[in-house]
Order: structure tokens, then sequence, then C-alpha cells
């Protein structure tokens, strides 16, 4: 179902994928620098998520400032929270890559403000720890100050997401997290010599299970 969502004078492009039974609890998902919400990965996590009984919104905003996107992640979850029709207990959001960095900002923020507990927790979809062959600048400033549960895929080859600096950041971490690393997989989650399918399977399957553990 497309609905667009008001912000400020403009609008948000988004996408419900609905499961049949009536979900309790949703994912929230935006795409990374490039692309928008149709990006294969996310609509293949949103449909995944649907067949098993959970609401998927996800949406399209482009721009490269960070604060831009994550005020557009807040529109959204407001829009969501305010829901007559879908009427759910929290949320989860979820990002891909740049996307994750602004649900972390949002996250982050709308602790500060006290916010009841709406939002359940984060995934983090190659997470940008740090620009290519730039590992002294770490975005980890959001991380370290979010308490709900954080899940972590990325690939092992991650040119942004150097596998010892995540496990590092991590472990800094007040929040309950888990890493789950996809072997040899790069920022895009592509592997050599493996279908992307079946990447995605693996990704969908660890983002589910999760997600189950955590919704309360």
């Amino acid at each position: 179902v497309k609905v667009t969502i008001p912000f400020g004078k403009k609008y948000i492009d988004a996408i419900y994928s609905i499961p049949e039974k009536k979900s309790t609890y949703g994912v929230i998902l935006t795409h990374g620098a490039g692309g928008d919400m149709n990006f294969p990965h996310l609509v293949s996590l949103a449909s995944y998520l649907a067949s098993r009984g959970v609401l998927c919104l996800r949406f399209t905003c482009k721009g490269l400032n960070v604060a831009y996107r994550a005020k557009a992640f807040k529109t959204v979850v407001e829009y969501l929270k305010l829901s007559d029709e879908y009427r759910l207990s929290g949320v989860f959001l979820a990002g891909r890559s740049m996307g994750s960095r602004a649900a972390a900002s949002v996250i982050r923020h709308l602790s500060q403000e006290d916010d009841d507990d709406f939002i359940q927790g984060l995934v983090c979809l190659s997470y940008p720890l740090h620009r290519p062959k730039l590992q002294s600048k770490l975005r980890d400033e959001d991380l370290l100050f979010i308490r709900c549960p954080v899940l972590f895929i990325s690939g092992s080859a991650d040119e942004m997401c150097d596998q010892q600096l995540l496990e590092g950041v991590a472990s800094k971490m007040k929040a309950s997290k888990r890493i789950h690393w996809i072997e040899k997989a790069n920022h895009g989650m592509a592997v050599k010599g493996r279908a992307t399918d079946d990447v995605m399977e693996e990704i969908n399957a660890q983002v589910f299970s999760w997600l189950r553990e955590n919704a309360e």
C-alpha cells in the first residue's frame, strides 16, 4: 500500500508491506546514500517480514545530509505511531548504510527527549562505521548513547566497517547488541561466487529471528 507522508512543505513517499494477520509491532526501513525504498535488499526484507506477520513501512528520503535524513525518519516514526489503522505497540527502526546512521540518530534524540517505549530496537544493515580507508574517524557517537537492543549485519569484507573496529565499538555500547557477519561480503552485501538471493535469505532470517526475540 503506497502512502505519502507530509514532511514540512514536501512529502515522503512510503510503502506498507502488510501481513495477513494484524501485527502488534512493525519495522520502519530506509535505504542508503544512493537508491530509494525500492532497493532490492529492502524490498526482499519487507516482503519476508510481512509474510511472517510483521508490518513493514519503507520510505524514500534523498539527500546526503544525515541530520536531514534523521528528521525525515522521525517524521515517519510519528506518522506510524499516530496511525489509527495499524495501532502498533512498538516499532523497530532499520536502515541500510546511511539509512542506519539516520535511524541511530533518531533513536538517540528520541531517548534524550524521554520518549516512551514505542521504539523497541535498531537494525543496522552495512552500518558505515568509517569512510573507506579512513579508519581513524569513526561514526560511533550515536551508537554509544543508544539503550534499546541493536542488531548489526555487516559483511566481513566491508570497506566501510572494519570487523575489529565494529566489535570494539560494540563492546563500549550500553545497549544489548548482536553482530552477524556475512562472510566475505562487501559493503553492498555482494559475495563472490554466492547468489544474491542466498545472501538475502541469510540476512532476512537473521533480522526476523532477532526481531522475534526482542519484540515485547
